[in-house]
């Protein structure tokens, strides 16, 4: 078969793009084509980021940023040529667009597609018109949406919300953002909403859409105002960070404070009241609830940069806008760059008023080097600072430790060495992310200079570990970081240190550590992991490396709910399964080589009883046995890069509570085995069993590993 296209068509806020994600996260597509790819386009672009977008999505893990043009596109052909593919091209507005990129695309005739969505027709490909609903499914959308909430809404409003709905032009954005309206009031409320709309219901339904944002703005609590506009520093296709969007309201201060509740959990709160309101949408979710990643609708993008213009509350501005210009106004306020990164280290920044200054780039980090700081001493109020995607070269900058102002601070380079001292000057700096590219080396930070850092509540290291170390051997003497609450990547020596070491952090909540095999710790003793009285800890990563896995002994607070564990060895199961608040377990990287994991001989009390998401990772385990009491609770379970496992436990075909069963890479007769749970299942009356099973392998071959994110 042909390279086909298609292309879904229709005026914006129709569902085109959702309708695209629903067929690219589709199991039978999954399943089907070897490479999926992605790229947002829009009305303004860059042929490089582009292409860098759709690289990223079929190698998260190199980087191409350093390519020209003619060498991305001709690695983007090379990636897919002979592999069977789906490209989406999102809101592609003309030919020019499609002409740029067509040549990455290689006809093998083997079944490739591309699927492109697009306001306007005739741009290529065969369309597929997306037309608006008629009134009957207008009411129908409208109905389901404001049936949300638990106890409804009162009979007596049906004439208003079939009115309400007629005014939303079947235009299904309309009627999602204004359901989030009516949720939050009164009859009035509602009336106050339907007379408005018919008095704009000769203007066009694109027209009136906007006027529903504004609507929904109006009625945003004031609290939640500053943290909508804020999606303007942004670019309208990225899906951001939760965790780091929360870090940043913190640090410019749109979270009110509260005895009974810490700050993130409140912003946690602020990103939830948004999304009910159905003005932010949800990206990935994480393995037992909540949400990893958000977006917001392009047009909701636009009106979010209109406000943020408008009241002087921020500017957005691309690499092909001249960034000189950014001097203008004077008092600006905040200012967020989405460039290139040799555009940005051309410009030169004079705004001494400033309080919050972003860079990011499609690409992601880069060799370009940003050799030169010197807009820092002209922006001494800066309190938010990230250029996490632009290399600051090979030495710390030690001129950040002029910004005395920042709470949130966000750098990259080629670090090798320390975390300068001079960085305790930071005295109220809440967050700190770090990201390097030498793994093997330990980035050395003085516990002394830590500790004079009492504000700190994030610490992140990425690409390196994180070395502590005393100015002098006296540990009991050091202070105490109260607020630390987490922190990644840190290197930790089994032993007696290590109580010592994690004393020193009481309050820490996510922790992800590296141990390493102290001195003090013989060859072929107990090595114990010593982390039960950090009473407060909920989430632990934990990569044992060339730790002897079989002689560790964890000493883990009761409290944990998400624990992770690289290189382990079965034997330390039976404690982990004990945990009584154990909600989330991965598994990766089996040390031991055991061809069997038996849990049948497992005490009752250690039969995970609260366990909810389980993954085992590139295991070499063939058999797993286990009765029906174990995992009373499984929600979920990912299995992959287990090329050897055959038998999977009992339990599996008993426990009902399965939602959802992933396999990937993995053997035929390990997928044919899940069929048979899941048939099992619906005859026990749990139809509502989820299988994904993707590149399945054959018992004979012989397979490299790859990457998959469960």
């Amino acid at each position: 078969m042909q390279l086909d296209i298609i292309s879904i068509v229709g005026m914006p806020g129709l569902g085109k793009t959702f309708l695209a994600q629903k067929v690219y996260h589709h199991p039978s597509v999954t399943s089907h084509f070897h490479i999926l790819a992605w790229c947002c386009i829009s009305q303004t672009y860059c042929k490089k980021d582009l292409l860098l977008g759709m690289l990223s999505c079929i190698d998260p893990k190199a980087q191409y940023s350093e390519m020209n043009e003619d060498d991305l596109a001709h690695k983007l052909c090379n990636h897919l040529r002979k592999q069977k593919y789906l490209i989406v091209l999102d809101d592609i507005w003309d030919i020019e667009a499609w002409n740029a990129l067509k040549i990455s695309f290689p006809d093998d005739t083997n079944g490739s597609r591309i699927l492109l969505t697009s306001r306007h027709h005739g741009i290529i490909g065969k369309p597929h018109y997306l037309r608006p609903l008629d009134e009957e499914e207008s009411w129908e959308l409208l109905q389901k949406r404001l049936l949300t909430r638990e106890e409804g809404y009162p009979p007596e409003l049906n004439v208003l919300a079939r009115q309400i709905a007629k005014h939303c032009n079947g235009l299904p954005l309309s009627i999602v953002i204004i359901s989030g309206i009516l949720l939050t009031l009164d009859q009035v409320g509602w009336e106050e909403v339907a007379e408005r709309l018919n008095s704009n219901k000769k203007i066009g339904a694109t027209e009136q859409c906007k006027s529903i944002l504004e609507l929904s703005y109006i009625h945003l609590p004031e609290h939640l105002k500053p943290c909508l506009i804020y999606f303007a520093a942004f670019s309208e296709d990225q899906e951001i960070s939760v965790q780091r969007l929360i870090f940043l309201w913190i640090a410019e201060g749109f979270v009110k404070k509260s005895e009974s509740e810490n700050l993130e959990k409140i912003a946690e709160g602020y990103i939830m009241a948004l999304i009910n309101r159905s003005l932010v949408m949800v990206g990935q979710q994480r393995s037992i609830g909540g949400v990893k990643t958000c977006r917001i609708h392009d047009l909701l993008h636009v009106f979010c940069l209109r406000k943020a213009k408008d009241q002087n509350f921020l500017q957005f501005m691309r690499g092909y806008d001249v960034l000189h210009k950014v001097e203008e106004p004077y008092n600006l306020c905040r200012l967020s760059i989405y460039s290139q990164p040799k555009h940005f280290v051309k410009s030169r920044i004079f705004c001494p008023r400033m309080r919050s200054l972003l860079y990011s780039s499609r690409g992601g980090g880069s060799h370009e080097v940003l050799d030169h700081l010197s807009f820092i001493f002209h922006l001494k109020l800066l309190r938010v600072l990230d250029l996490g995607q632009i290399s600051l070269g090979s030495a710390f900058p030690t001129e950040l430790s002029l910004l005395v102002e920042l709470r949130y601070l966000a750098v990259l380079g080629w670090f090798k060495d320390n975390i300068p001292s001079s960085l305790e000057k930071l005295s109220k700096l809440e967050t700190l992310f770090v990201t390097t590219y030498y793994f093997d080396v330990g980035l050395l930070l003085f516990l002394d200079t830590l500790m004079k850092m009492q504000k700190l509540r994030h610490l992140h290291v990425c690409g390196a570990l994180i070395d502590l170390r005393l100015a002098n051997d006296n540990i009991e003497y050091s202070s105490i970081l109260y607020s630390l609450d987490t922190f990644s990547t840190v290197k930790l020596y089994v032993g007696q240190s290590m109580e010592k070491v994690m004393g020193k952090f009481p309050n820490i909540r996510e922790l992800k550590c590296c141990l390493q095999q102290s001195e003090e710790s013989s060859d072929d003793s107990n090595m114990i992991v010593a982390m039960d009285s950090l009473s407060q800890l909920e989430s632990l990563k934990l990569v044992l490396g060339k730790v002897a896995s079989h002689l560790i002994e964890f000493h883990l607070p009761l409290n944990i709910k998400k624990l992770t564990v690289e290189d382990f060895s079965f034997r330390t199961i039976a404690t982990i399964a004990k945990l009584p608040n154990l909600q989330v377990l991965k598994l990766l990287r089996q040390a031991d080589g055991a061809n069997e994991w038996d849990m049948e001989g497992m005490d009752e009390e250690e039969f995970f009883p609260e366990l909810k998401f389980l993954k085992l990772e590139d295991l070499s385990m063939v058999t797993w046995r286990g009765s029906g009491l174990h995992f009373p609770s499984l929600e979920k379970l990912v299995l992959e890069g287990c090329k050897e496992l055959e038998e999977l436990p009992s339990c599996l075909w008993e426990t009902l509570t399965l939602q959802l069963i992933a396999v990937h890479r993995c053997l035929y007769s390990a997928g044919d085995v899940v069929r048979d749970i899941q048939k099992q299942q619906i005859d026990y009356g749990n139809k509502y069993l989820k299988i994904l099973i993707s590149e399945e392998i054959e018992d004979t071959l012989s397979w490299s590993d790859g990457d998959y994110e469960g």
